[in-house]
């Protein structure tokens, strides 16, 4: 039922928001004042009226003397959190829709920035990229030199059976595209639906031989026996719909005997709320979709693609309402018992599929995880600690402590009170570049305009004429 999206617009000239951020600062050195840090360390023990200091794109200190010069921002009433961590995402990036021939390239191309906003808007500071292309490396290479401000992200291939590209429909056809994955700068490995059992496993053998870990669905081969898709590496389930698809039994014993096989074999599991909340609700209206919040700051194109074209919508029915609501509430129970298992679990929205958009859906999947079952700290590590270990980067992000990076999110309200405060963000620190509340407005809205403005030249039928 999921999909993978990818957005495109006109590629035109703007200034580099980063360094235009610091030239308004004149320096790159901050202070912030008086602020209540929530740490998401494991112990995570409050510090109150803190005094972290930022210099160049980490943490320096926090309780210690202020530097001469610094810019200081005042926190008295205010919380600290880490950046935030989606782990499923699809990006989106160049690309030609029409027919290619040598020489060609990309006829659609990407305003990284404009892109790239959403994330730091909604304090998402680091991003999983599931379904990697080479432009995903061309983007983050914009990032890390600064001619963008965006999110860290990770990349993972996606390796699928049948017709689809990077397709592997033998087992040494699997472990070679592994192996060029990894000489090609891919850090971890996606297996999809359409694997047989042998390919299957020989890819994530051989990328257990590569040191890449493993992401992805439970192949359909399993059907049955889902035990036997549960081998040593397998490192993540991708969503609960994985664990849906593979039975017609939506219950607490099934739940349970799925969070045993998971917990035995050691793997995590990231239940993608959001996913199939978002699809129910389209296949009942459009709505849904057209008067999300956040719509008005998707490209053009994708707003259309979303209304014309949307497969979750088209050919629904009351059978078919019925039957994705019983997949949401089959999930939720899924969460609470592999709670109770000692499972541990990630955040992630699967950005991109219709409904779905990059970085707001990140505090939407909160408050979902919330209403599953996890109280609001638990919900935190799933967006902060958790996916920095996962992914083998926690002594760089993940916590606020000294020597971090300084990928970080002002609260005006505490979280652990009320998940939706997530969203009540005074400014956002990315790599040590300090974000007010005012610019990120300013920001939104002209997005916004710029997309009014252009929506008359998108239309996703006409989409090969582009």
């Amino acid at each position: 039922m999921t999909s993978i999206t990818i957005l495109f617009s006109c590629k035109e000239n703007k200034p580099n928001i980063s360094q235009a951020e610091n030239n308004e600062q004149g320096n790159n050195t901050y202070v912030i004042k008086n602020v209540n840090i929530i740490p998401m360390t494991k112990e995570n023990e409050l510090i109150k009226n803190a005094t972290v200091v930022i210099k160049d794109n980490k943490i320096l200190s926090i309780n210690k003397p202020i530097p001469n010069n610094a810019t200081i921002i005042e926190g008295k009433g205010k919380w600290l959190i880490p950046g935030l961590i989606d782990m499923h995402v699809h990006n989106l990036a160049d690309t030609s829709l029409s027919t290619n021939y040598a020489t060609k390239g990309a006829t659609l191309f990407m305003d990284n920035q404009d892109f790239m906003l959403l994330y730091v808007a909604n304090g998402v500071t680091t991003a999983f990229e599931l379904s990697g292309r080479v432009e995903h490396f061309g983007q983050r290479n914009e990032i890390l030199k600064g001619n963008v401000l965006g999110p860290r992200i990770a990349l993972a291939i996606l390796i699928d059976g049948g017709d689809s590209s990077n397709n592997a429909n033998t087992p040494s056809d699997g472990r070679q595209i592994v192996r060029l994955a990894k000489t090609q700068g891919y850090e971890f490995i996606k297996v999809y639906s359409n694997l047989n059992a042998e390919t299957y496993k020989a890819i994530i053998d051989e990328a257990k031989k590569e040191n890449m870990k493993v992401i992805g669905h439970i192949p359909n081969v399993f059907r049955g026996n889902t035990k036997d898709a549960f081998i040593p590496h397998f490192g993540m389930v991708a969503h609960a719909e994985e664990f849906s698809s593979q039975t017609k039994e939506y219950n607490k014993l099934k739940a349970e005997e799925f969070a045993k096989m998971t917990k035995d074999n050691g793997t995590w599991f990231m239940p993608n709320l959001s996913n199939l909340v978002r699809i129910a609700e389209q296949a009942r209206s459009l709505d849904s979709v057209r008067y999300l919040k956040s719509f008005k700051y998707v490209h053009p194109l994708m707003q259309s693609k979303w209304i014309v074209s949307n497969q979750y919508n088209k050919g629904t029915s009351p059978k078919r309402v019925a039957h994705f609501d019983s997949l949401v509430d089959f999930h939720v129970l899924l969460v609470k018992v592999f709670k109770e298992a000692g499972i541990p679990m990630v955040a992630g929205t699967d950005a991109g599929t219709s409904g779905i958009v990059w970085g707001f859906s990140l505090h939407d999947e909160l408050k979902l995880l919330v209403d599953a079952g996890l109280t609001t700290e638990e919900a935190l590590v799933s967006a902060t600690r958790l996916p920095a270990t996962w992914l083998e980067i926690d002594d760089k992000i993940g916590t606020v402590e000294v020597g971090k990076f300084a990928d970080l999110v002002l609260l005006d309200k505490n979280p652990l009170e009320n998940i939706e405060n997530t969203r009540k963000i005074s400014g956002v620190f990315v790599n040590g570049k300090w974000i007010s509340k005012e610019k990120i407005d300013t920001m939104l809205s002209d997005l916004a305009e710029k997309n009014i403005t252009n929506k008359s030249k998108y239309d996703w039928k006409k989409r090969r004429e582009y």
